[in-house]
């Protein structure tokens, strides 16, 4: 049960910094920004929805480890991604291009 609410908070406290940067900072949408973002090396981190197709998931985590870019595997799904970015569609991965107030990137969970 203790879990259960640690991964709650950590989501929520994930949820409030991703809405920071979206208000704050730079950050885009979906994969095939996200994969132009990174072979520029211009991504400072990537945040991947829960129900990512593996094949997806993978080349971004072999793209972002090139890039030398963190990676965050979002607990929630597309939807619920989409949803914390106030955006009203889905949406399976984020690139934060500037953290801007936010401390999405120094923050580790």
């Amino acid at each position: 049960m203790a879990l259960n609410k640690k991964s709650k908070k950590n989501a929520e406290s994930m949820n409030s910094r991703l809405k920071l940067v979206m208000k704050s900072g730079k950050a885009i949408l979906g994969y095939k920004a996200t994969v132009k973002s990174l072979r520029r090396t211009k991504s400072k981190m990537i945040l991947i929805s829960s129900n990512c197709p593996p094949l997806r998931k993978s080349e971004l985590e072999y793209l972002a480890m090139l890039a030398k870019t963190p990676v965050h595997h979002y607990t929630g799904d597309n939807s619920a991604l989409g949803t914390a970015c106030g955006k009203f569609f889905n949406c399976s991965v984020v690139s934060v291009l500037d953290g801007g107030d936010s401390d999405i990137l120094t923050a580790k969970e």
